[in-house]
């Protein structure tokens, strides 16, 4: 039985492009939100729409698919200090955390995203969280989202879950489950599309997709589609 609806946390790169599909599959309603927060790598932004109308070409998804919505939040990139709100060379800190680390980046995008769903009569959310290949970010741990799904659920006086589909999922992983979910039209959805390159670089295109090739973000899409095709990094 196809659940109701749920809101997707859609920042345009792959992962949430692959949480989308994922959402479209199970839920009767699908909608999106994104949030602009001063990122080095805004033109993920742009992707947005342009990933929404391309899937919402896939089977029935388009039905499904329901509003997306912008929140800005301004004053976290004038509060971070980091490689993703700055011009400055990504780098590891003296935590062991890499400088590209937003403090409560996510935890701000749940509250938003819970404050919204609450208004629009939704019980779940759906981010791209990942701990098994992700860059150190401690917002990102299984253990952060289950004690955020319990304090939303909390404070708004109503169950909210919180499905992160990627948690456990390697990037090869997350390719194999864009195929899964989506055949070869997803995959060359979130080749053509999806941006994750947090240099924000557009102008190459590999096999995996746009992006500078050698930040972390590149490095380890980059890798997951090798796995993924069993070929050498492109």
């Amino acid at each position: 039985m196809t659940a109701p609806s749920a809101l997707v946390l859609f920042s345009g790169g792959q992962d949430s492009t692959v949480c989308l599909a994922w959402a479209l599959e199970r839920f009767a309603h699908v909608e999106t939100a994104g949030f602009h927060y001063g990122q080095r790598h805004e033109v993920e932004l742009d992707q947005r729409g342009i990933i929404r109308d391309a899937v919402a070409k896939i089977g029935d998804w388009g039905a499904r698919l329901g509003p997306d919505t912008m929140i800005a939040l301004p004053e976290l990139g004038r509060l971070s200090e980091t490689a993703l709100t700055r011009e400055r060379e990504i780098a590891f800190q003296e935590s062991g955390l890499p400088n590209t680390f937003v403090p409560g980046r996510n935890l701000l995008f749940l509250t938003y995203a819970a404050a919204l769903a609450y208004r629009r009569g939704i019980t779940t959310l759906v981010g791209g969280m990942c701990e098994t290949d992700f860059s150190g970010y401690p917002d990102c741990r299984h253990a952060t989202m289950t004690a955020m799904q319990e304090a939303l659920s909390l404070g708004l006086d109503q169950p909210l879950a919180i499905e992160t589909p990627l948690m456990f999922v390697n990037k090869a992983g997350t390719w194999a489950l864009a195929e899964t979910i989506g055949g070869a039209a997803l995959v060359d959805i979130v080749i053509e599309h999806s941006h994750t390159c947090y240099l924000g670089d557009r102008t190459v295109r590999h096999a995996w997709g746009y992006g500078c090739g050698v930040c972390p973000a590149c490095q380890l899409r980059a890798n997951g589609y090798a796995q993924w095709r069993g070929s050498t990094v492109a």
